[in-house]
């Protein structure tokens, strides 16, 4: 008999390294997009159901995390089994099953040996948590409390401070922003009939993506997503449309903490998930400062003037605008000084774009390390669930390296000067004085 131990040690082995990864996709009559990876080198199966319109931004208004509460709760017991139960019950069939959720969608996911017996356990464990969850009261206060305790330690801090605040600014009446305006008595404000209601109306067939890499066929497949959703509704009740992020004035926020660093951060909505220029942002972003120390912002700030440890910049691509940020701390001394060089090294790098070098260092590490994003079962689950969940091509991991390595430093340097100027970034600085 297979044990977790052993299910954990299969899936830690990696793929076989650079084969094409081929996708089976298909859609049912219900609509629940399916995407299959058949990999049969070890005997384990990794199933994720992502829900369209099920994330934190669709939280009804005045109430934090009913998204986030729903999700979690789906795998802490059901209707028939406690939460001690249903541990139990997924150890002894060696599976390993989570909830969980992100700004746009939940899931649920399990691992499980492909074995017949295992694996219908494990999808009818699956299938009670998503349509017959327990919503306990006990484990639900318990988990309303460690996020008002978690909410009350992360005020605390500097760089907390700096992200709401910034958040803020870049959504102020955005649901994107929603993170930004959780305060102890919005997760008070929070009951399980909301959970309830959110679980009704929040999760059907119709805006389920399911990814599945492992050993099994499509015909089998078939069969463990329909044992999956079965008693799901047909079709959710509320929507998955996110509306599209407004442009911002640019705005600074000075916000004064104790201590001697200041935390600062740049920044405004950007880039889309499905952007025309997706890849001459995300090469040029390597350039300015998301390589760590290929990067120029690493290279002025923390070689040459030594105002930090690090320094760094990032894209958060979503459906609608994601943000571009640039974030570091320093010593408050250097607040003035340290924003000026930023501003420089922005400024300069958007106007000349990247050197012939830095994009061929870009596309070295970007391309290189490109595959060791789905070296495994679980990683390439994800990038599925991504694929499938934003409707990307289903080629999409082939087209990802071909698509940089094309570029050139004329079509970055367009798209940066397109779309951003210094003078548009929002500025927040935390421990100014």
């Amino acid at each position: 008999m297979y044990s977790k131990t052993l299910l954990l040690a299969l899936a830690a082995l990696p793929l076989t390294a650079q084969a094409a990864v081929d996708i089976q996709r298909w859609t049912t009559p219900e609509g629940t997009q399916i995407l299959l990876v058949e990999r049969r080198e070890n005997p384990i199966v990794d199933m994720e159901i992502s829900f369209k319109g099920a994330g934190g931004v669709f939280n009804p208004p005045g109430k934090s995390q009913v998204a986030e509460f729903t999700a979690a709760l789906l795998t802490d017991g059901t209707k028939t089994l406690d939460e001690e139960a249903f541990n139990e019950k997924a150890n002894d069939i060696a599976a390993n099953i989570d909830s969980g959720s992100s700004h746009e969608t939940a899931a649920i996911s399990f691992r499980s040996l492909s074995q017949a017996k295992n694996l219908n356990q494990t999808l009818a464990l699956v299938n009670e948590s998503l349509t017959a969850p327990r919503f306990d009261p006990a484990v639900f206060a318990r988990r309303q409390k460690q996020a008002i305790t978690a909410l009350q330690q992360q005020e605390t801090t500097p760089d907390f401070a700096a992200e709401r605040a910034f958040t803020k600014l870049a959504y102020p009446n955005h649901p994107y922003g929603s993170d930004a305006y959780v305060t102890v008595d919005s997760l008070k404000a929070v009951t399980l009939d909301d959970i309830r209601a959110f679980h009704r109306t929040h999760y059907g067939k119709d805006n389920a993506v399911v990814a599945i890499v492992g050993d099994v066929s499509r015909r089998q497949a078939e069969k463990m997503v329909q044992t999956a959703l079965k008693g799901l509704p047909n079709t959710s009740q509320a929507g998955s449309e996110i509306a599209p992020v407004q442009a911002q004035t640019a705005q600074r926020r000075d916000i004064p903490f104790a201590g001697e660093q200041a935390q600062i951060i740049l920044g405004r909505p950007l880039i889309k998930r499905r952007d025309p220029d997706y890849y001459a942002l995300v090469a040029g972003d390597y350039v300015l400062g998301g390589g760590g120390f290929d990067s120029r912002l690493m290279n002025r700030l923390r070689d040459q003037k030594g105002y930090t440890y690090g320094v760094y910049s990032s894209l958060m691509p979503l459906t609608e605008a994601g943000v571009f940020s640039i974030s570091y701390s320093t010593q408050k001394k250097n607040t003035r000084a340290s924003l000026a060089d930023v501003q420089a090294v922005v400024e300069q790098f958007i106007a000349e774009g990247p050197t012939e070098a830095e994009l061929k260092q870009a596309k070295a590490n970007i391309i290189g390390s490109f595959p060791l994003r789905f070296d495994s079962n679980a990683k390439l689950l994800k990038y599925l669930s991504l694929i499938g969940v934003h409707n990307l091509e289903s080629s999409y991991l082939q087209d990802y390296p071909k698509a940089v390595e094309k570029l050139t430093t004329a079509q970055v340097k367009e798209a940066w000067q397109r779309r951003l100027k210094f003078s548009d970034l929002h500025v927040v600085v935390v421990g100014a004085e």
